[in-house]
């Protein structure tokens, strides 16, 4: 039996230790398996028993690393022997953390809204997320949809744009169908690279398990067993957004999120979400957060540039062509 695993959320360099002295020492408590590391990816052969044994203690390598972001050679020795005897391991979750990212990167709830949105989460089936650039609510939403599929609660992620600028047609741009999309859908691509492995997350797209596409693409599908993000929801017309809410099947979740002050559909249309979120805030099962500048979590210039265009546009100043 032949099986790749992935180092998920721990720094390689650390679980491989100076010389390769930890993973040498991992490696001598399985003799029977051929274990061969390159960096994030692990291939095992053997039998599928030991494979077996051998995920389990990656699995407890990995909780005591992203405790305390080491890993001494001398511990492998107790951590071999709770993984044998099913020891208990501490909990290492604090309520502000959703998952860890590649390289152990800890990826919490940073503002008072982020927060708001993971115990939403739990509550609704429906959320609105609303708010100014930089406040990282689609990042906190595909967090927590790594989280969902990792432990199994989906089976799919499935993320979408509307393609404002290309008119959802995008036939006169060069390139095949996917180089006409990534463009528009980069945001969501590099979200996902900062929480999934590089090979993992390509099997997962080559799979369908993570499907990245327009909004145009949704029409006709049941979307069950899945968590869904619509982004930048403020450039769905009425129709569209219609179109996207009644996809929702069995088992799935769906976050739409927006910027109702960054419209880029054209003048005579008019925002689909901005109507919707009258009409459906007080529906049980949906969940409506505002956020505001407080919890832009991007460079300290963001929120006052951001501040400084609302009172513009406030003021009645802002020139459109």
């Amino acid at each position: 039996m032949e099986k790749i695993v992935y180092l998920e959320g721990i720094d390689p360099q650390t679980f491989y230790g100076s010389g390769n002295r930890n993973f040498e020492k991992i490696k001598s408590y399985f003799p029977k398996l051929k274990i061969i590391g390159r960096n994030d990816e692990i291939k095992i052969i053997g039998e599928s028993s030991e494979i077996i044994r051998f995920g389990n203690l990656l699995e407890r390598i990995s909780a005591y690393m992203r405790v305390t972001q080491n890993l001494p050679v001398d511990e492998m020795d107790r951590l071999i022997l709770d993984t044998d005897t099913g020891a208990d391991f501490p909990d290492q979750n604090g309520s502000e953390l959703i998952i860890y990212g590649n390289s152990g990167k800890a990826i919490k709830a940073r503002s008072a809204n982020q927060k708001k949105l993971v115990d939403e989460y739990t509550l609704n089936d429906l959320i609105f997320a609303i708010g100014p650039a930089g406040t990282g609510k689609t990042y906190t939403a595909i967090a927590l949809a790594v989280r969902a599929l990792r432990d199994k609660e989906v089976k799919r992620i499935i993320l979408t744009r509307p393609a404002v600028e290309a008119g959802e047609k995008l036939g006169f741009l060069p390139g095949d169908m996917k180089q006409k999309l990534d463009p528009y859908l980069q945001p969501l691509y590099d979200a996902l690279r900062d929480m999934i492995p590089h090979k993992k997350l390509e099997g997962y797209i080559e799979e369908g398990v993570i499907e990245i596409a327009p909004l145009a693409f949704m029409r006709g599908r049941t979307l069950g067993d899945a968590f869904v993000i619509l982004d930048e929801g403020q450039n769905t017309t009425m129709k569209q957004l219609k179109m996207f809410l009644t996809r929702m099947g069995k088992n799935a979740k769906f976050i739409v999120t927006g910027d109702i002050t960054q419209i880029d559909l054209p003048e005579h249309v008019q925002s689909g979400l901005i109507i919707a979120l009258d009409f459906l805030k007080d529906i049980h099962g949906i969940s409506i957060i505002e956020f505001d500048t407080g919890d832009i979590v991007r460079h300290r210039l963001v929120k006052h540039i951001v501040d400084a265009f609302q009172k513009t546009a406030s003021a009645g100043k802002l020139i459109k062509k």
